[in-house]
């Protein structure tokens, strides 16, 4: 009922899926720009569209009392950004105990501005060696941009360029850590933080 519902307004407000559907039993879906709440909406609606189902990470501040039970009807899990907590690790071994596994990402970690990325994607995908599905967000189109299933090797560098090259297609807003890829061509190593 509700993936019918949102396919209905997926198609109703114009948006089209751009890209092949990839048929691959596990990936990370990496979503970006993440600018507006109304993107949930729209990743809502890929979703029956597309016939896979994605859940989702987002930060656990947004599953209260009152909201948790429909951020995890919808496919949420909460993200504590904590030391105690190991993510990748965590993620790593979810994907390990599951055949069929889709677990959507916005490694800017917020709607705001932001200079660098969060690479804790990245380091998931290469320890559960899953590929990911790079999501853009094309508001002025009205597309969501998919690319054919990237695996990762661990050359951070080299993988990150088709990352970068893949959202620069996306039209609409940029953020600073895409701007400056675009001038200059350079790939932000990580720092360890995720």
């Amino acid at each position: 009922m509700l993936g019918a519902l949102t396919r209905w307004l997926f198609n109703r407000f114009g948006w089209r899926i751009s890209g092949p559907v990839p048929t691959v039993p596990k990936a990370i879906w990496v979503v970006a720009p993440h600018s507006t709440n109304w993107d949930f909406l729209v990743g809502l609606g890929i979703r029956p569209t597309i016939h896979i189902w994605i859940e989702y990470l987002a930060k656990s501040s947004l599953f209260t009392w009152y909201s948790g039970w429909l951020f995890r009807a919808l496919g949420g899990k909460p993200v504590y950004r904590d030391k105690s907590h190991n993510l990748v690790d965590a993620m790593a071994a979810v994907f390990q105990q599951h055949d069929t596994l889709h677990v959507c990402i916005a490694p800017e970690g917020t709607r705001s501005n932001v200079s660098s990325l969060k690479t804790g994607f990245y380091y998931m995908a290469l320890k559960a060696g899953v590929p990911l599905i790079l999501v853009g967000f094309d508001w002025p189109r009205k597309r969501v941009l998919l690319s054919k299933p990237l695996y990762v090797t661990g050359n951070y560098a080299a993988d990150m360029l088709l990352f970068y090259q893949f959202f620069s297609q996306v039209q609409g807003v940029k953020k600073d850590w895409l701007k400056r890829w675009e001038e200059t061509g350079i790939i932000e190593q990580p720092t360890g933080r995720i």
